[in-house]
This record gives structure tokens, sequence and C-alpha cells, in this order.
């Protein structure tokens, strides 16, 4: 394991060094940089469970119980998990920290982000191929690639009544015996996202059948769900600074706009759901560099609103990594899971979960679930450089099915 070091820096200030550069050949095989291994528990002090604690977590807080304010951690080429993991635990308040080391130790991790081999980093004149698969497992939070169709299952050549640049973003959802996938079909004539639709008779094996919505701004993550026996969409429209609402006409092919739910900003992917008898909306917003970091929640006791800013909104600020919404928000009985994209320093490169462990209309409450992503990129093929969605379906027991989506660079046509 690393062990801890000090020393002076130029200014004669003492500072720790945690060398993270080794490969581990003493230990197995491991899921993750044996820096983000949980070795340990956290006590909590209002009762609730133990959380993990990994290796890293020890160290940073022996320096700060050593009154070391400055930290470094030296990491070598192909170690990325240890910085995005390392800056997701400090955004989450995991690690107790000093805010000056906490500073210094983010401000490190994300230039060393930037600087190591990253699949997600893109190089000059490149841009992003986004495509859909479908993932599987035996909880939402452990999903991995079906065998069988071959992925992906939706690509932009899938797209047949207009010329597509990309595809991504889906959601799903089931009626009778028929799964009906919606998604954001960026065209490249209009230069602006439109939603398709896709189908599908056992989740596995789709066909492209249409776009069903479009207007004269750009749409993109189609929300769709289910409410009293209707079927509604929430996509997002943030060139219209607006969250607006939808509703089929004649489902899944017509779809009428309801009301605006909230206006006056970029809100980017609203996603909405429904808890003790209330409706609840994340959104995040297109703030550069990163297009994200600031997510907000609102509530109402009525779908079409009025909806209010919760009183803890922003309940993360200045949190691209963990902040910007990643597809469906699972309600389990009284578990809540968001799904969150990292997206610093390369947009929507993994995804993480979290379980909302306290939610009223006056305070709110998450823990990360676990601290390897949930998706990520591959390295090769379709999602080589990064997955940036999630809409996870229970299908019996532990079997669980999802729809997701990922990218590679490519320059352009």
């Amino acid at each position: 394991m690393p062990t801890l070091q000090s020393g002076y820096d130029a200014a004669g200030e003492v500072i720790g060094l945690v060398p993270a550069g080794g490969q581990a050949t003493r230990l197995a095989s491991l899921p993750c940089s044996k820096e983000l291994l949980p070795i340990g528990k956290k006590a909590e002090a209002d009762g609730q469970r133990a959380r993990p604690k990994v290796a890293a977590h020890y160290l940073l807080e022996k320096m700060r119980l050593a009154g070391i304010a400055k930290a470094y951690i030296v990491v070598r080429q192909g170690k990325g998990d240890i910085a995005s993991g390392l800056v997701c635990l400090l955004e989450a308040r995991e690690i107790d920290l000093t805010a000056m080391m906490k500073a210094s130790v983010k401000r490190l991790i994300e230039t060393l982000l930037g600087r190591t081999s990253n699949p997600a980093a893109p190089k000059p004149a490149q841009r992003p191929v986004f495509s859909i698969g479908i993932y599987a497992g035996r909880s939402p939070v452990e999903l991995g690639p079906v065998s069988q169709p071959d992925q992906p299952v939706i690509t932009r050549d899938s797209v047949t009544d207009v010329r597509a640049r990309f595809v991504a973003d889906p959601f799903m959802v089931k009626e009778n015996a028929t799964w009906h996938m919606f998604f954001e079909v960026v065209n490249r004539q209009a230069g602006k996202g439109e939603i398709g639709l896709a189908e599908s008779q056992d989740g596995y094996r789709w066909n492209y059948r249409q776009i069903v919505l479009r207007e004269s701004f750009h749409l993109s993550y189609p929300y769709v769900f289910v409410w009293q026996g209707e079927f509604y969409m929430i996509p997002e429209s943030y060139r219209a600074k607006s969250v607006r609402l939808y509703k089929a006409a004649e489902f899944p092919r017509q779809w009428t706009f309801v009301k605006t739910l909230l206006e006056g900003d970029d809100f980017v992917d609203p996603s909405i759901f429904y808890f003790n008898r209330r409706w609840w909306l994340f959104t995040d917003l297109d703030r550069p560099p990163f297009h994200a970091g600031i997510l907000r929640l609102f509530h109402s006791e009525n779908l079409e609103g009025p909806w209010i800013e919760h009183p803890k909104s922003p309940v993360l600020t200045d949190s691209p990594h963990i902040s910007r919404p990643a597809g469906r928000v699972l309600v389990l009985d009284d578990k809540i899971i968001r799904y969150s994209q990292d997206c610093a320093p390369v947009y929507g490169a993994q995804v993480r979960a979290f379980e909302i462990t306290e939610l009223t209309t006056t305070s709110y409450r998450e823990r990360p679930l676990g601290t390897v992503p949930v998706v990520g990129p591959t390295g090769s093929s379709w999602n080589e450089s990064g997955m940036h969605h999630i809409d996870a379906h229970r299908l019996s027991g532990e079997q669980w099915i999802a729809c997701v989506d990922g990218f590679h660079w490519e320059q352009p046509r």
C-alpha cells in the first residue's frame, strides 16, 4: 500500500506526498487502483450505517491530523482513476480535510487528470460520436454489456428519416409487450437535437422507427415516464431556457406540449421523480468550462406545478464530477438512487451512482454508492472514450436491464 511521506516545498512549508505510481505487482488483480480500495469503514454520527473508507482516505486524514495543509499525489500514466475517484470523494464530502488542503489536492488532481493517459481526452479537431447500447446486471449499480445482440444496438446509421450526426440520451418504457426507447438524434442538416423512437419486443434487439418530436430549438434527454395511466416526457430544452412538459396524444408517436415547468435559465438534463407524495426534479446548469457543476433541486405537489426551489438548492456547487444528472432517478421503496456524469476534464466520461439518504422539503443528504463508476470508458470500440447515461429497469428479482450510451472520437466528416 502507499506510504505516508512529508517534505518541504520551495517556500519552506511542510507538504504531504502520496506516491501512487506503482503497479501493485504484489497484489492480486483489483477492480481499481489500490489507493481507491476500500479497507475500512467510516462511522456515522447520526446512527446511519457505516460507509467504506478507501486507502488514500486514511492517508490524507493522517496528514491533516499532522498539521499538513498541502498534499501532492504522485501518479504515473494510466492511473487516471485515482484522480477522478479522489475528486469525487472530495466533492461528496467523504474525506474530511481542511479547506486549504482540499483545494490544493483538488487542483493537483485535476491537473493530473489532464496530463495522464485518458481515453476520454479528445485529440485536436476531433468530435464525439455517441451510440446506444444495452447493459444488464444484478442491480442498477452492477451493470455490464450483454453478449447478444452485438453492441451498440442503435447508432447514427440506424436513423433512416434524417441524416444523423449521433444518437444519445436513451430512455425506455414498456407498454404491454413492447419496449419503446426515446433518444436524442442530432440532425446534421438542422444542426440541432430531435427526439427519435426505436422499439423492441425483448429489450435487446431494437428497430428504429422515426423522429417523434422536434422543435425550433435543440431537444435531447427525453425523460419519458408514466403517471396515472398517461405517458409524459420532459426533454432537455436548455436552448429555450426552460423545462417543458409534454404528453403523448397518441403514444408513442405523437406528443403535445403541456406546460413550461421552469424558465429563465439554461437547465440541462432535467430529471423528475415521485417520492413521498411529492414530485422532485434535479437539473444542472450549462456553465463553462465543463457544462456542469451546479445541481439544483425543485419540488411540487402537482406535476404541472407550481414548482418551488428547495431551500438547500443548489445541493452541489463547483462539482462537475458528480453534479450533472445521467439518467432516470430510481425510487426503490424508500431508497432513491440518482446517476451523475463526470464532466471534467472531458464532458460525459463516466457515470457514478448516489443514494439520497434524506429528502424532505427542508433537508437533503446523499452518499456515493461505491468508489468505482457504474459505467465508463472501455478503451475500445463504440464506447472507447466514455459513457454518460443510464436508464435502468428491473426485469424480475435481481435481474436489471438498462439502456446506456457511449462515445468515441472521430475526425469531422
